[in-house]
């Protein structure tokens, strides 16, 4: 079976975490541990997000003095690709023994017309009390927004539009590589219409939107979206918190999940499940095999039943 594995940025930092690189390479570890199963038993793609990173580097950018303008977030992104993908690579090939692997910098196609950039909501970067993140917002001239119960940097999140890198991600998977590419949705671009030309753009895709269009670009068996919770929650951080264990597409749109959290994750396996008639799940990435599996996680399946 050929599963597409959307990792949570939260898989190599989270909340709470020293962003230090130890403290990374100790998380991946945990990551490919939870990874190992699956891939013995099936062919795995492997996409990651970037949030914490891509904020680390855009803050210690911005306050570089040797730098007149601090770097763009498409670059950055790609930054994010090759610290991520690396250390992911080098675990997986420490982990399967003989097993090819392959990190890939991969762009991401938006439209430049694309309502998001003029209506940031994507969190990237760590948690501040409000007082410090409005602070940094006036001097990094950043826009943020509350988060839980903080305050983090919101930047454009335009709808991934095509993956430039897909038929190279095509061959690499007829050879028998496990593949590791559109980490945090992929390096932003424009194409000019008449020349094809690309443009990066200072924005960062939702890497479970991402996730889904390659699932389904690659004709996925399976979109696995691996989380910091169990399953998908009704009512979450209510007295009335209940899990779905199973659902539709229709029924995760209609439960309006907030953007900011679980909103892009339901949307994903929405997404690929109407689509392509495949399944999907959202689950903790401790639980991997298991959620493959129907023995955890929310199970997303077509709606046969209309609903």
């Amino acid at each position: 079976m050929r599963i597409v594995v959307a990792l949570g940025g939260n898989a190599l930092l989270r909340r709470g975490d020293r962003p230090e690189a130890a403290v990374q390479q100790e998380n991946v570890d945990r990551v490919v541990t939870a990874l190992a199963a699956l891939a013995h038993d099936h062919e795995l793609v492997i996409t990651h997000g970037n949030g914490p990173q891509i904020g680390l580097l855009a803050m210690e950018s911005a306050a570089d003095p040797a730098l007149t303008i601090a770097y763009p977030l498409d670059m950055l992104g790609a930054e994010t690709q090759g610290l991520i993908g690396a250390l992911l690579a080098r675990a997986l090939h420490n982990a399967l023994p003989g097993r090819r692997v392959a990190t890939l910098v991969t762009h991401t196609l938006v439209r430049a017309d694309d309502p998001a950039f003029e209506h940031p909501a994507k969190f990237v970067g760590q948690v501040y009390g409000q007082d410090v993140a409005k602070a940094l917002a006036r001097r990094r001239g950043w826009r943020t927004g509350p988060d839980g119960g903080g305050w983090r940097r919101v930047v454009p999140s335009p709808s991934p539009r095509g993956i430039v890198e897909i038929e190279t991600i095509r061959e690499l998977l007829a050879a028998g590589t496990l593949v590791i590419c559109a980490g945090g949705g992929g390096v932003p671009v424009t194409a000019d219409r008449v020349s094809g030309a690309l443009t990066g753009v200072e924005a960062v895709v939702d890497k479970d939107l991402t996730a889904a269009l390659l699932a389904e670009e690659l004709k996925a068996d399976f979109l696995l979206i691996l989380t910091d919770v169990p399953c998908v929650y009704a009512d979450y951080g209510t007295p009335d918190q209940r899990p779905v264990l199973d659902a539709t597409p229709a029924r995760l749109r209609g439960a309006g999940y907030p953007e900011g959290s679980m909103g892009p994750k339901a949307e994903a396996a929405a997404r690929f499940v109407e689509r392509t008639g495949g399944l999907a799940a959202i689950g903790a990435l401790d639980a991997a095999y298991e959620i493959v599996h129907a023995r955890s996680g929310t199970l997303v399946r077509p709606d046969l039943d209309g609903g």
